[in-house]
């Protein structure tokens, strides 16, 4: 028996939990993600959602390709596809895919919605749905070589996007006085989603896309 479409969410984790009690006895098909360990936590969390409410799950890996697996999902959903009951999307989906998504403030309790950090419930809102809860987040992170930075008179690592491209260079030009091919600074460059994931941090660094330091800086504080 096929899951009805309304069960179509956004995330997986929670979205399976709160859902348990409408579609016991169902099988609900699910598309995880296929890079590095998320396919495995998704297949995890499913069966033991389906064990505790006595469901039965299907899990079905999606392309290891982040452009590739979108495609999948918008060919999908835009033909009417019942397929795939629940999706696991990217963070920057729901504003492509939200509407083809049930609106989940009619089935969160607000007590477990609120247990999220506000961003992240903004994030997976598009016109006022709920279109996804997350199961996990991340964040950017810089790996930094402190053997390279006390090489080259560094104390600490970079602090500002200035302090990076000044470290990068000076260790740079001194490494490549015996390994040409030695980089200063490795980073998402190329033109897929990662490079505005990285767009984003630099604008959110200098005050864009949060409307409060906007509104602070219009006023000179």
């Amino acid at each position: 028996m096929k899951a009805p479409r309304w069960l179509k969410l956004g995330l997986v984790a929670l979205g399976l939990a709160f859902l348990g009690a409408q579609a016991q006895g169902v099988t609900v098909t699910i598309s995880c993600g296929s890079v590095g360990k998320g396919y495995n936590f998704c297949k995890e969390g499913a069966e033991a959602w389906a064990k505790r409410t006595g469901n039965r799950v299907r899990v079905l890996a999606s392309p290891k390709s982040t452009p590739d697996r979108l495609a999948l999902y918008q060919q999908q959903l835009a033909a009417g596809s019942d397929e795939v009951d629940v999706y696991m999307i990217d963070v920057i989906w729901p504003g492509i895919l939200g509407e083809f998504f049930v609106d989940l403030n009619d089935y969160i309790d607000p007590k477990v919605k609120s247990e999220f950090f506000p961003a992240l419930i903004k994030a997976n809102t598009v016109d006022g749905r709920l279109v996804g809860v997350p199961w996990f987040t991340d964040a950017g992170i810089l790996y930094y070589r402190k053997d390279l930075l006390e090489k080259y008179g560094f104390s600490a690592p970079p602090k500002t996007w200035d302090e990076l491209k000044m470290m990068a260079e000076k260790i740079q030009a001194g490494e490549r006085k015996t390994n040409p091919k030695f980089w200063g600074f490795v980073w998402q460059g190329a033109a897929y989603e990662g490079l505005t994931c990285d767009a984003l941090e630099w604008i959110y660094s200098y005050g864009g896309g949060d409307d409060r330091r906007r509104s602070r800086q219009h006023h000179g504080e």
